[in-house]
C-alpha cells in the first residue's frame, strides 16, 4: 500500500529529513496530519489563531463548540498498539505500513514519540529537528534593560561582603555586642579554630536571610500579579530603608529592624530579577544575560570588601557606619532602574495587555516577525490562567523534575561552602594566621577573583553549555578543598596551635582558596540562579522561583549560623564536610540535570520528555495542558539550526 497524492506533503517532508525516521515517528506525523485535516474540514475558513486554539485544547481532550465553550470528549484508543487517535481497524501495525516506510519497518516501535507542530500544519520529529528558532537579535534596548535589571544583584552581594568585615571591627562590637568584644579581647587561647565562635554575632549576621526567605514567598504573588519590575521596585525601596536605619543605628533594636528590611529587599530581588532576565533575553543569549545577575553579586561583594578595608582605618571608630549606610547606593540603583525598565512581554500578557506585549516583543527582538514566539507566549499564559493554585500544582507528578531542581540546586549551591568564605573571609584568613589588615586584603583578593571568574561563565554558558561548567567547576572545587584541608591540617593539626606561618605558606593557602572561588564563580554561582529561572513553565514560574529563592535563603542562613561552631568542632575537617557535598552535587548534575542551552524558554518541556529519568514523570505531548509546542512556531531550516 502506497501513500496517495493527498499525502504528498507529508511524504516530501519525511524524504527531506537528514535521516529516515523511525516507524513510530513517521506514523505520528501521519496521525497528526489527519487530525489537522479534520480541523480544516470542520472549520474551512477558520483563521490561524483559531486553529491554534483548537489544537491546544484538543491536546487535552476538548473541542471548540459554536457557543464558544469547551466540551470534553474522549479520544479513541487502539486496542492493539494502545495509542490514542485511532482505532484497531485503522492501525498501521495490523494493516501494514505505507511503502515509503518499508525500509524502516524493522525499527522498534516507539510508544512515546516526541513530535512538534510546525507552521502551516507540517510536523517534524524532535529528533530530526531539535528545536524551533525564533527570529530576532540582541538589541541595544534589551541589552541595556538586562544590565539595569541585573544590578539588582548588587544589594545581595553588598550585604554578603559587608557583614563579615563590619562584625570584625572592634568599634562596632564594642558598641553593639560588648560581651562579644570583651570575650574576644580577653581570650588568650591560641586555638585558632574556636577563637571566633560567637552565636550572638552569627545570629545578627544570618538573621537577614530568614527575612529574605519569608519575603521571597510574598514576592511570588507580587511577581505574578503585578509584574517582575514591581517586585524589583519593592525590593529596592525596602533595602534602601534598611540601609538608612542601619547606618544611623544607636542600639541593637535599630540594627535588627534594618536587617529585616534588608532581608525583605533581597527576597524580592532574588525572586524577580532572574525571571526578568530569562524572559527578556533572546534564547541564544539567555545564559550570558542572566549571569549578569551573578556578576552583580560578585561586584557587590568586591565593593563591600574594598569599603571595609578603607573604613576600618577611619579614626574615631565610626567607619562601620559608612560601610552599613553604603548599602543605599546599590539600593538606589535598583530602585531608580526598576522605574525605567519595561515589563517583560510575559508579564504584559499575564496582565491582559496582549497588544502591548506584541509591540514590546517586536522592540526587544528587533524584528516585526514575532508571530510564532508571541503565539507561544499566549499559549503559555492561557495555561497559567487555568492554574488556580500554583503552589499546590507544584506537587503534581508532571512538575516533579521542576520541583526537584528548585530544591536541590540551591541546596547544593549553599553546601559548596562558598558563603562561609564570603561571609567570614576576614575571620577565616585571620584564623589561619593573617593579621587583621592582611585578612581584609585577602578578602579583597578573593572578591576580585570572584568577579573576574564570573565573566568566564558569561562567555561560556551559551557556548560550552550548563552541564560542562557545572561538572568542571565541581571537580575544581573538590580538588581545591582537599588541598586547603591538607595545608591547614599540616599547619594547625587538631589542637589549632600554630607558630608563625611562613609567608609562602599563607600565599599557597590563599591561592587554593582563590582557585576554589574561581571554580564556583563560573559554575555553581551563576548557574545556580540561571538554570532554575529558565526551566519553569509559566503556570508555576513565580511559585517555583519562590521555592528556589526560599531554599537558597534558608540554607544561606543555616550555613552562616553553624559555620563558626562547626569550625571549632570539626577543625580542618570542615572543608572535607563541604567537599563531600561538592562530590554529591557533581554526581547529581551528571545523572539528573539536562542541558538547557539554546532552548527557548517556552519550549523547555521537551528537555524533560527526552531525559532518561524525568521522561516517566512528564506527560507526552498529547497530555500536556496545553502544549506550547503545538503552537504556531516555525521550525528552523536544516541548515539554520542553532549550535548544539
Amino acid at each position: 500500500m502506497g501513500l496517495n497524492d493527498s499525502y504528498s506533503a507529508i511524504r516530501s517532508q519525511i524524504l527531506a529529513m537528514d535521516s529516515l525516521p523511525t516507524v513510530s515517528k513517521a506514523y505520528s506525523l501521519i496521525l497528526q496530519e489527519e487530525k489537522q485535516r479534520e480541523l480544516h474540514v470542520t472549520n474551512p475558513t477558520m483563521p490561524d489563531s483559531a486553529i491554534l486554539s483548537v489544537t491546544k485544547h484538543e491536546t487535552h481532550g476538548a473541542t471548540l463548540q459554536d457557543s464558544g465553550q469547551y466540551k470534553t470528549r474522549s479520544r479513541p484508543r487502539c486496542d492493539h498498539c494502545k495509542r490514542l487517535g485511532h482505532v484497531k481497524s485503522k492501525c498501521y501495525k495490523l494493516r501494514g505500513y505505507p511503502a515509503i516506510l518499508a525500509n524502516a519497518a524493522s525499527t522498534p516501535f516507539d510508544a512515546n514519540p516526541k513530535v512538534v507542530m510546525a507552521a502551516g500544519g507540517g510536523f517534524i520529529s524532535s529528533a530530526g529537528n531539535p528545536m524551533k528558532e525564533y527570529p530576532g537579535r540582541l538589541t541595544p534596548f534589551v541589552l541595556m534593560a538586562c544590565i539595569i535589571a541585573a544590578m539588582g544583584g548588587l544589594i545581595f552581594g553588598y550585604d554578603i561582603g559587608i557583614s563579615g568585615g563590619v562584625t570584625s571591627m572592634a568599634p562596632f562590637l564594642k558598641k553593639f555586642f560588648p560581651s562579644v568584644y570583651r570575650n574576644e579581647e580577653g581570650d588568650t587561647s591560641t586555638n585558632q579554630y574556636c577563637k571566633f565562635d560567637s552565636q550572638i554575632l552569627t545570629m545578627f549576621t544570618s538573621s537577614l536571610y530568614l527575612a529574605a526567605l519569608v519575603a521571597s514567598i510574598l514576592a511570588s504573588w507580587v511577581t505574578r500579579k503585578l509584574g517582575r519590575k514591581a517586585s524589583m521596585l519593592a525590593g529596592g525601596v525596602t533595602f534602601l530603608g534598611g540601609a538608612a536605619i542601619n547606618g544611623a543605628a544607636e542600639n541593637v533594636a535599630m540594627l535588627i529592624v534594618g536587617r529585616i528590611l534588608l532581608g525583605i529587599g533581597i527576597g524580592f530581588a532574588i525572586q524577580s530579577v532572574p525571571l526578568y532576565l530569562s524572559e527578556m533575553a533572546p534564547y541564544r543569549y539567555r545564559g550570558a544575560l542572566n549571569i549578569g545577575f551573578q556578576l552583580s553579586i560578585t561586584i557587590g561583594i568586591l565593593a563591600a570588601n574594598l569599603i571595609n578595608y578603607f573604613t576600618a582605618k577611619i579614626e574615631g571608630g565610626w567607619g562601620w557606619r559608612v560601610s552599613l549606610a553604603g548599602a543605599a547606593v546599590p539600593a538606589l540603583i535598583i530602585t531608580i532602574g526598576s522605574l525605567c525598565l519595561p515589563n517583560t512581554p510575559n508579564s504584559m500578557i499575564e496582565m491582559n495587555q496582549a497588544e502591548k506585549a506584541r509591540e514590546m516583543l517586536r522592540r526587544i527582538r528587533g524584528t516585526k516577525d514575532v508571530k510564532h514566539e508571541f503565539n507561544d507566549l499566549v499559549a503559555a499564559s492561557e495555561a497559567s490562567r487555568k492554574v488556580e493554585h500554583p503552589w499546590r500544582n507544584l506537587l503534581e507528578r508532571k512538575y516533579r523534575p521542576h520541583l526537584t531542581m528548585a530544591i536541590l540546586i540551591p541546596f547544593f549551591q549553599q553546601l559548596t561552602g562558598i558563603n562561609v568564605v564570603m561571609f567570614y573571609a576576614p575571620v577565616l584568613f585571620q584564623t589561619i594566621g593573617f593579621g587583621s589588615n592582611a585578612s581584609l586584603m585577602s578578602a579583597v583578593i578573593t572578591g576580585l577573583v570572584n568577579a573576574a571568574a564570573t565573566i568566564v561563565s558569561i562567555y561560556g554558558s551559551d557556548r560550552w553549555g550548563r552541564r560542562s561548567l557545572f561538572l568542571e567547576g565541581g571537580a575544581q572545587m573538590l580538588i581545591s578543598q582537599i588541598m586547603v584541608t591538607i595545608l591547614i591540617a599540616l599547619q594547625f593539626g587538631v589542637d589549632g596551635q600554630a607558630a608563625d606561618i611562613p609567608q609562602w605558606y599563607a600565599i599557597l593557602v590563599v591561592a587554593f582558596i582563590c582557585l576554589y572561588v574561581a571554580a564556583y564563580a563560573w559554575s555553581w554561582g551563576p548557574l545556580g540562579w540561571l538554570v532554575p529561572s529558565e526551566i519553569f513553565p509559566l503556570e508555576i514560574r513565580s511559585a517555583a522561583q519562590s521555592i528556589n529563592a526560599s531554599v537558597n535563603m534558608f540554607f544561606t542562613f543555616a550555613v552562616a549560623q553553624v559555620f563558626l561552631p562547626m569550625l571549632c568542632h570539626l577543625k580542618f575537617g570542615l572543608f572535607i564536610f563541604f567537599a563531600c557535598f561538592v562530590l554529591a552535587m557533581s554526581v547529581f548534575v551528571y545523572f539528573f540535570v539536562p542541558e538547557t542551552k539554546n532552548i527557548p524558554i517556552e519550549e523547555m518541556s521537551r528537555v524533560w520528555r527526552q531525559h532518561w529519568y524525568w521522561a516517566k514523570f512528564v506527560p507526552d505531548q498529547d497530555d500536556l495542558i496545553p502544549s506550547v509546542e503545538m503552537a504556531n512556531g516555525a521550525a528552523p531550516a536544516p541548515g539554520n539550526r542553532p549550535a548544539a
